[in-house]
């Protein structure tokens, strides 16, 4: 007997960037499903990135305590059972959310799991005779674990550009931006083949700094917070906002600038919710992969056509040739002129 589907659990947990996503894919599910009862299993942490959604309900499970180790796997799946959930999906597609999809499979909910789509991902990112064609977006992906278990839902939309309050501390310091040109910047990433070099960053904000009115950089740990209140004392307009907005207040700031310039990094994503434009910087990776931010066009997507890329998905792999070229050959001017190729086409629309 096929099984009502009454309440679904999705599970993301990390990266920031991939939990981001999932929002677009939410928005078409809860627009064709208003009444379906829907529970994220999530870090407490991205909370603020569903709060458009309505009747959204969270579990924020704790893998250093609480939920360590298979026992506490299995205890997870326990309060998950507790919530009366019926069918899950897993967006994550992990050991540990595997094994957790197993104790819920035995609890009798239905599960379906996503399809990374590692071959073809495989194909792209080997060293020799790469395949490199755009392949199935991470949302696309999401929807379609959706649909596996049998949810209709609409077709994902591009979010149209927001104007959020802007954050009070970062009122009290530069004001109201009235007809200025703001952007951002957010030069950090998890992994070395998608940061940019440091010396290069600072070129380039100091053009940035010239050019506009404010420059804020985003970002977040004890080094990127020192790059950052380095540049914002040697450089005009320059507003370091690490350590001085929660993730909340991020993405309302951002909705107020009118580019971002990010890696391959959450800062494209976040950008995305909000509607800003996204100059985005790729190294080891590749917007074919399947991460480009939703929406975002490809043509603002500053790369280099080298045959070593893309080397990586998530741009965790050493480079071949030890030098990182594919970054370290990106120069602040190329980037720099596409934002301004980027703020002319805002423009014209």
């Amino acid at each position: 007997m096929k099984k009502r589907l009454q309440h679904l659990l999705i599970i993301r947990l990390s990266a920031m960037g991939d939990v981001a996503m999932c929002v677009p894919a939410l928005q078409a599910l809860r627009s064709v499903n208003p009444e379906l009862k829907i529970t994220v299993l999530t870090r407490s942490f991205f909370k603020p990135f569903f709060r458009d959604i309505e009747n959204i309900n969270f579990i924020t499970p704790n893998f250093d305590t609480t939920h360590k180790g298979f026992a506490g796997v299995f205890r997870l799946a326990r309060e998950v059972q507790a919530l009366k959930v019926t069918h899950v999906a897993d967006l994550h597609n992990i050991i540990r959310t595997k094994l957790l999809c197993k104790f819920l499979k035995l609890c009798g909910m239905k599960v379906r799991i996503i399809d990374k789509g590692r071959k073809e991902r495989g194909l792209m990112t080997r060293k020799f005779r790469k395949v490199v064609t755009p392949l199935r977006h991470t949302i696309d992906r999401y929807c379609d674990v959706f649909k596996s278990l049998g949810l209709d839902i609409a077709i994902p939309e591009p979010v149209q550009k927001m104007k959020l309050p802007i954050p009070e501390s970062i009122y009290l310091k530069v004001g109201d931006k009235f007809n200025e040109t703001w952007i951002g910047v957010a030069p950090f990433a998890q992994h070395k083949g998608k940061i940019y070099p440091s010396q290069s960053m600072g070129e380039l904000i100091k053009i940035l700094s010239e050019k506009y009115d404010k420059v804020f950089i985003f970002g977040g740990g004890p080094y990127e917070r020192d790059f950052s209140e380095c540049m914002e004392q040697r450089y005009a307009g320059v507003v370091s906002v690490i350590g001085r907005l929660n993730l909340s207040e991020e993405l309302d700031l951002i909705s107020s600038l009118d580019v971002m310039i990010s890696m391959d990094s959450a800062a494209m994503h976040m950008s995305t919710l909000v509607g800003t434009t996204v100059v985005s910087v790729w190294g080891a990776t590749h917007p074919y992969v399947g991460f480009m931010g939703f929406g975002q066009d490809i043509s603002n997507a500053v790369q280099l056509d080298l045959p070593c890329r893309p080397c990586s998905v998530y741009g965790n792999k050493p480079c071949l040739f030890n030098d990182y070229h594919c970054m370290e050959n990106i120069t602040p001017e190329m980037i720099s002129s596409a934002v301004e190729r980027a703020l002319l086409s805002a423009v014209s629309k």
